[in-house]
């Protein structure tokens, strides 16, 4: 196996780990919140604008039809594999040549779903809420999180 390969899967070990278990590198101090309100406090901070969000947004009236040529090039594949198969079983012999094509259209549709997906799908698209009583935009976030406001949990909406 590869390092690069090696250390890509121990990065991504290591991640899973620290996220399950919520581990903090640099813990901060949490919101207080009384007692009787813990059970029912959500902790929203408010959504800060990246670049991603404004590339997101900007991608978002166009998105179905991404969508759309997406699965059209899944399709394609789909028969293009299909007719390398079709090939070497009329042939009755492996031919190696004949799945360059697919192989390589299989590779390029991989990753530009992956990139689409990151591109459209930013982290906050996931974690974005609606407040009631509140204007603004709001991510939920933990209650350790700088600048986490609690707030009633009927009053969060997705």
């Amino acid at each position: 196996m590869k390092p690069l390969m090696l250390f890509a899967i121990v990065m991504l070990v290591a991640i899973v780990i620290v996220v399950s278990f919520g581990l903090q590198l640099a813990p901060n101090a949490p919101v207080p919140v009384d007692a009787g309100s813990t059970p029912y406090a959500l902790y929203i901070c408010p959504a800060d604008g990246t670049v991603w969000d404004g590339i997101a947004n900007a991608i978002q009236p166009v998105h179905n039809w991404l969508v759309i040529a997406l699965f059209a090039a899944i399709m394609l594949l789909a028969f293009s594999w299909g007719w390398a198969l079709y090939q070497n079983l009329l042939s009755d012999s492996f031919k190696r040549d004949s799945f360059k094509k697919p192989w390589q259209l299989t590779k390029w549709v991989f990753w530009v779903a992956v990139l689409g997906l990151l591109v459209t799908m930013t982290p906050n698209h996931f974690k974005t809420v609606t407040v009631d009583g509140m204007t603004g935009e709001y991510v939920l976030c933990e209650s350790d999180t700088p600048g986490a406001v609690a707030v009633r949990y009927d009053a969060v909406h997705n």
